[in-house]
């Protein structure tokens, strides 16, 4: 069974900086591609951050320069660090392992979300 957690979350000033982290159980962690997603309140889902199972990273433009994913394959957890937080980075984050191999199926796995407010 597939689990994917995050935690971190929190409401931080404009300029403040804050960790998410997401742990997965039930996949092969340290092949499998994850990523970072975020859905504002009345926009839709949209990609913020992707790590490789090699570890190459890609980025939203918006987030370039200030977030930074990561992952730590003997703990089984993908982190994703956001500096210099602007409120439009507001939003719910989840956390996503794409492609999973299930079988002779690949399904796409979502965490629960955390929220994350911005404000002064």
């Amino acid at each position: 069974q597939v689990q994917l957690v995050e935690s971190g979350g929190g409401l931080v000033q404009p300029g403040g900086s804050l960790k998410l982290s997401c742990a997965a159980s039930g996949i092969i962690f340290s092949t499998n591609a994850m990523a970072w997603y975020r859905q504002a309140p009345g926009k839709e889902r949209k990609l913020v951050a992707h790590i490789s199972g090699g570890g190459g990273t890609t980025y939203a433009d918006s987030v370039k320069g200030r977030f930074t994913i990561s992952r730590d394959n003997v703990k089984n957890t993908v982190n994703l660090q956001m500096n210099s937080l602007k409120p439009e980075d507001t939003a719910v984050y989840y956390c996503k392992a794409p492609a999973v191999r299930v079988g002779i199926n690949f399904n796409d796995y979502w965490g629960q979300g955390t929220q994350v407010t911005v404000s002064s």
